[in-house]
């Protein structure tokens, strides 16, 4: 399949015709074929949308309702291709295939919902005759950044809100799933917004890091928003600072999900193993760490084993719970944390095996802060197990690391375990829950390592607009001199 770019609403080649090839991870035969776009390229995209930004930016808010209401119903249409597409790019599931469309069109229909509600104050003045106001205005050209691995989801959540607040925006797409991240573009042109108010730029992975250099450069955008690892969080918010630009950032997580001695532990297990295996594990709120206290960790752990070796594990278009990892590379990381963890005296009670791109649901219990699991992302569906003593000890153990995204504690005493989400160091604390979860009105975002900045509902339209401070006062006010 050839992935053309989306500039001012058409279909480009790039320049030169260049083009990369995608692999399907698991069969290893070509997925897609996209365009590699060039630093002009990029460039052409930015510009079309600063040439839309004027004419969008004054579109009532009824219109741009209908039109990314109208974007959602398209997008629930193309199931079958976005299905087929996450199969062969990122070795997906048809389950969360099929989940990240039905949640990317709910972001869709919030962000529609959001035009109606940016709204302003007004602010009393000590100047007399003066009406003194707050309003908020769109920033102009937004571009969004974002990855493979929740594909719609994320790449849905890197335009809507943005489009939502009269901005125009261009989508940066991941090498990893150009086809995916360029057939939302044609929803919201199919959907009928105008021309330019939506890009779409695929790249060569070897000419990344010039193209979101040249991306963030640009003097007509205005906002970067970013969805990926921290590492390269890192970058993108340097490349931002340095142009005195925003960015809305949500990066890497080591979830923590504690298990006080008066859980539920059926409950938790239920919970552990969604969170822990759900899309092998590549998901930024996986849960990345199960920590159990010691009391009542033998009968978590031999449960949780039990459900997690029970998980079928396969190619992704047949009935599996664990599709492909990613890449081979990937799969290689999962095996050294596997060998470093038991090597250093972890106990291997679940799962463990490989073939090709594909892992097995893995459990390791025992887990001490001398091995790469306690404080690696794995991304990927190897998890450790750390065992501690009372609740000061799982909070302190919780906070060990880098990262503040997503958590979870179960308590039979709600009292308790609020009192200890209080105190977990995360953007996202979910009590007697999975620390998988996203409703798109819902504020989302981290802490610490994990970026800051929140996507979701109306805690993004700060994220989106400019706050200015307008006045209408009397001309004829007496002035000092």
């Amino acid at each position: 399949m050839d992935i053309g770019l989306l500039i001012d609403g058409d279909k480009r080649d790039a320049s030169g015709s260049a083009s990369y090839d995608r692999m399907d991870p698991f069969t290893g035969k070509l997925a897609t074929r996209a365009a590699a776009a060039s630093i002009a390229d990029a460039n052409a995209a930015v510009e079309a949308a600063a040439v839309a930004f004027p004419a969008w930016s004054k579109t009532g808010p009824g219109e741009r309702r209908a039109l990314l209401s109208k974007a959602a119903d398209v997008m629930a249409s193309k199931v079958g291709e976005f299905t087929r597409l996450m199969m062969e790019e990122t070795g997906a599931t048809g389950p969360w295939a099929g989940f990240n469309v039905m949640l990317a069109a709910n972001m869709l229909r919030e962000a529609a919902a959001m035009t109606t509600q940016i709204s302003g104050e007004i602010i009393p003045s000590d100047k007399p005759g003066t009406l003194a106001m707050a309003i908020r205005q769109p920033a102009g050209v937004c571009l969004g950044i974002a990855p493979w691995n929740a594909p719609v989801i994320l790449g849905t959540r890197a335009v809507a809100m943005a489009i939502a607040c009269g901005n125009t925006v261009v989508l940066k797409a991941s090498e990893m799933c150009p086809g995916t991240h360029r057939l939302i573009g044609q929803v919201l042109v199919e959907a009928g917004l105008p021309k330019g108010v939506i890009n779409v730029v695929t790249n060569d992975p070897r000419d990344a890091a010039g193209i979101v250099e040249a991306l963030v450069a640009h003097p007509s955008v205005k906002r970067v928003n970013f969805t990926g690892s921290t590492k390269v969080g890192r970058i993108i918010v340097e490349l931002a600072g340095r142009h005195l630009k925003p960015a809305l950032l949500e990066l890497g997580g080591k979830a923590p999900l504690l298990v006080l001695d008066d859980a539920d532990v059926d409950a938790a297990v239920n919970a552990a193993t969604f969170g822990a295996f759900m899309h092998q594990g590549q998901i930024c709120m996986s849960t990345e760490r199960l920590i159990v206290d010691e009391k009542i960790a033998d009968e978590f752990v031999s449960k949780l084993a039990t459900r997690a070796s029970q998980l079928p594990a396969g190619d992704p278009r047949g009935h599996v719970v664990l599709g492909s990892l990613i890449s081979s590379q990937a799969a290689d990381k999962m095996e050294e944390l596997i060998a470093d963890a038991v090597a250093k005296g972890a106990k291997l009670v679940a799962g463990g095996k490989r073939t090709g791109t594909v892992v097995e649901a893995t459990l390791l219990d025992h887990v001490t802060p001398a091995m790469r699991v306690y404080a690696e992302e794995s991304f990927g569906p190897v998890k450790p197990v750390i065992r501690v003593k009372g609740e000061d000890e799982a909070v302190r153990v919780a906070n060990d690391t880098e990262y503040g995204l997503s958590s979870a504690v179960f308590s039979r005493d709600i009292k308790r375990a609020f009192a200890v989400a209080a105190r977990i160091e995360a953007g996202i604390c979910h009590i007697n829950g999975p620390t998988v979860g996203d409703e798109a009105q819902m504020p989302f975002g981290g802490v610490k390592g994990s970026g800051y900045g929140r996507f979701g509902g109306k805690a993004s339209i700060a994220e989106f607009t400019d706050l200015r401070w307008v006045t209408i006062e009397d001309p004829g006010q007496h002035y000092p001199f």
